[in-house]
Order: C-alpha cells, then structure tokens, then sequence
C-alpha cells in the first residue's frame, strides 16, 4: 500500500479536529442510492433479535414511510426493542401524529426530538438532522437520506411522476458500530429517554469485521467537528479534494480554504443541485462561487430533479460520507453524523461515483467575453422541485442574505451577478418593513413587545426550574 497521501503530521492533528478516535478493524460499504440503501436497511431490520435504533430528520408519512412503519411495528411484536427518533420540525407537514401513535400501538418507542416549547421560543432553531440506523450492535447505517418516496421516486409522466433524488450512505460493520450506538444514546436521552447498556453496543464488544479504519463524528450545536476536520482536510489535500452537497452556503474562511487549495495546485471540485426543493438555495449558492471558479475551482450542477448528497473525497484516500451540509446550519447548528473513512479501497469507490455523477452534471464556468467580472454561463434550465425542503437550511438562508445586503450597503467586497436575486430578496423584504414601519408603526411595535415579552416569561420559568 503507498504512503498516505494526505500531508497530515499526525493522527493526533485529525483526532483533535474531530473529535473521534480512528477506530480500525471495520467493514465499511458505499450505498449509492436509495435503491441500495432502503434495502440494505430493511435487510438489517429484518435480521434484528434484539433491538433496532433508528433516527431520521424526516419520515414522511407517504409509501416508502409506510413500508418502513409496518417493518418496524412487526419487529416490535416480535420482542424486539425498536426505538424511534425524528426530528420535530422535519414531521411538520410530512408526517401525521397518527402515522406515530401507530407505531407505539404496536410497541415501537417513538419519541419526537426538541419539540417547541413555550419556556425556550428559540431552542426550536437547532435541530436533530442525524440520519442513521443502528441493528443488535453489529451493524450500522450513516446517511444522508431521509425516509421517503421522494428518494426512490415513482415511474411515470405527468404530475404522478417523480424522478428519483441522489443520495449516498454508507454500511459500517465491525468496532465503530459502538460509536453509532453511542451517537443514538446521545440524542436519544436529549429528547427525554434513556438507552439501557444492554441494548448498546459496549466497547469491545463487537469483534473487527474487516481491514478499514473510520471515525464516527457525532456534531453537536456550537461544537462543529466536522467544520474543522473539513478546513483541516482542505488544507491538507495535495492532489484533489471533491465535494457534493445539497445545501452549499460556505463560511468565508471555508472559501477561502478551497480557493487556497486550488491556487495551490489541488483538483477541487463541488457538485451542488441544479434544482433545488428550496427555491431560493439556488441563488444563494450560486452568489458565493465566484470567488472559488476565479482560484480555479470547478463547480458542476446536477442535472437531476434534486442532488441531495453530503460527501467529500481527498487524495484517493480520505472520505466523508454523512448528513452535514457544507454551511453554518449543519456545521455547527443541528446536532450531525458523519463518518470520516481513511482507506484507499473506499475512496476509490467513492470518486467512481462522482466521476459518474459529474457524467449527469452541467460545469458552470467564469464568462470570459467582456461583461461584468463574475457572469455565469448559465446551464440549460431544469424544470423545479415539487416539494419542499428542509426547514433546518433557514438559519444558513439568512446568514447568506444578511451577508450579500451586508457587503452591497457597506461596499467592502465585489458582488457578482449571481447576486441579483439576493438583492431583490433583500430589497423586498426591506420595503415591506418600511411601508409596515411607516402606515401601521404598531405592526413593529406589537410583535417585538409580544417577542420580549415572551423571552422574559421564559427566563423566569427556566430560573424557577434550575431553583427547584
């Protein structure tokens, strides 16, 4: 095997950023789409004898939701200990308070993560966006898909048709399945329960499974492991650095990170959606690729009704495969979970799979012709997403738009023509604030007072409680 090709002066420098140890001795499988990974789930669930662990951002109430309900419930009758996690926000709208009280009829333990509450108005901002599936500890799941049609999509023309969403997951058996386990009991015992130690998988416990060496990266709010273990990764990578995600909003400093990369000689690429299930995002990430195509990195959009992946792959060695977007919501609002691969075998599997998605892919490129500096060539249009997105993508929405209004008012950076659209949300919404401001000054008025009204109740209230 040759050396390592990442330029990392230590396994300590990774351990640090991570905040996971390398755990070595495991089986690890690439699952490409949902065909590959709903399967392989079902499978799992299906060999269960003791318990199952399952947490999704969303479970939508819809055929392939059904499926996996009725899959569950039936284990549950059998004896088997099934434990259920969606987030709150992700249920809105997608799924019933029947479609769960079904589920804990039939004897699965369901809990709903970080439900609004009125003594904690902005708690509801940060989120569960773990997808994972965790069997008898010996087998583990680490995604980006949620649980839905929209993932395995429906033959068809017309409205009844649906084109299937990229997504990619991974299959881990051997000692990291402890680390999965563990991530579960975490947000598990947030959301009020608690996981007994003999329904986890305890350390040293499950024999080594094969030859591959992996970290489990658990992120909390505020915490950001993986934000720096992926600007550790960009400083580091010497031959590539290729990047897919769903949701792309860079931080300046992790632009800066791939512009540096590239300058320097590094292949960077990012594979972002073409269209996207949140209308905006498009615009949004498009504003912020200017400065990376100007360092020589190359952005491709999908082609696809929806690109959904989270991955990244450096060197031929070093890969990440999970649910943490690149922008500020995932990196260090929601709670995450990722799993960083160190194996050349893998990675070669994973830029197969790039490669084969860049095929499906339009590149966007800087226009050289004398316009303003920063025009696209703008790909040939798709038709839109039918459904809507991720309400944890609002926080990283906002921070893009208060950014772009921020630079276009003070002038202390170019903007390009992909902002446009930023100014007009900008503007938009400005004026509507002002015209409220100006004929209804108690439309202003009311709704901050009610705001610190309610704040003040709920200090009050969690002060009584740390009191008692």
């Amino acid at each position: 095997m040759r050396a390592r090709p990442l330029n990392i002066p230590a396994d300590e420098a990774f351990s640090r950023a991570a905040g996971a140890p390398l755990i070595l001795g495991n089986r690890v499988r690439l699952l490409k789409d949902a065909a590959e990974n709903y399967a392989a789930w079902q499978e799992a669930i299906r060999s269960a004898r003791k318990w199952i662990h399952f947490e999704s951002y969303i479970i939508h109430a819809d055929e392939v939701g059904q499926m996996f309900a009725s899959l569950l419930a039936e284990k549950a009758r059998e004896g088997v200990k099934v434990r259920l996690l969606y987030d709150w926000i992700g249920a809105l709208g997608n799924t019933s308070h029947r479609f769960f009280r079904r589920l804990s009829r039939a004897g699965v333990e369901v809990r709903s993560f970080n439900p609004f509450r009125f003594d904690n108005p902005l708690g509801w901002l940060n989120r569960d966006h773990r997808k994972m599936l965790s069997v008898d500890g010996r087998i583990g799941y680490v995604t980006g898909l949620c649980v839905g049609q929209r993932w395995v999509g429906r033959q068809g023309g017309g409205p009844n048709g649906l084109d299937a969403w990229r997504d990619t997951g991974v299959e881990v058996q051997g000692p990291a399945v402890v680390e999965i386990d563990r991530a579960f009991a975490e947000t598990w015992a947030f959301a009020g329960g608690v996981v007994p130690a003999e329904e986890m998988a305890a350390p040293g416990s499950i024999p080594v499974a094969g030859n591959v060496a992996l970290r489990v990266v658990a992120t909390e709010p505020s915490v950001g492991p993986i934000y720096r273990t992926d600007q550790l990764v960009a400083a580091l990578a010497r031959r590539s650095l290729w990047l897919a995600d769903a949701y792309f909003i860079g931080t300046s400093s992790y632009v800066q990170a791939l512009r540096s990369a590239a300058q320097s000689g590094v292949d960077v690429r990012l594979l972002i959606p073409g269209v996207s299930d949140i209308p905006v995002m498009r615009a949004l990430s498009r504003a912020g690729l200017r400065p990376l195509l100007e360092a020589g990195v190359r952005v491709f959009e999908w082609n696809g009704v929806m690109m959904h992946a989270k991955t990244a792959v450096a060197d031929g060695y070093w890969a990440r495969v999970g649910s943490t977007n690149l922008n500020l919501a995932s990196w260090v609002g929601n709670w995450e979970l990722d799993v960083v691969v160190e194996d050349e075998g893998f990675a070669r599997s994973m830029e197969a799979a790039y490669l084969h998605d860049l095929s499906n892919s339009t590149e966007i490129v800087l226009d050289r012709r004398p316009r303003p500096a920063g025009a696209f060539i703008r790909p040939r249009q798709r038709r839109n997403a039918r459904e809507s997105g991720s309400a944890s993508q609002t926080a990283a929405r906002l921070v893009r738009l208060t950014h772009a209004v921020g630079a276009a008012i003070t002038n202390r950076r170019q903007l390009g023509p992909a902002e446009r659209v930023i100014m007009y949300w900008g503007a938009g919404l400005l004026a509507v604030l002002a015209a409220i401001a100006a004929y209804w000054p108690r439309g202003i008025a009311y709704p901050i007072a009610f705001f610190c009204a309610w704040i003040s109740a709920s200090l009050v209230i969690r002060a009584i409680k740390l009191r008692q």
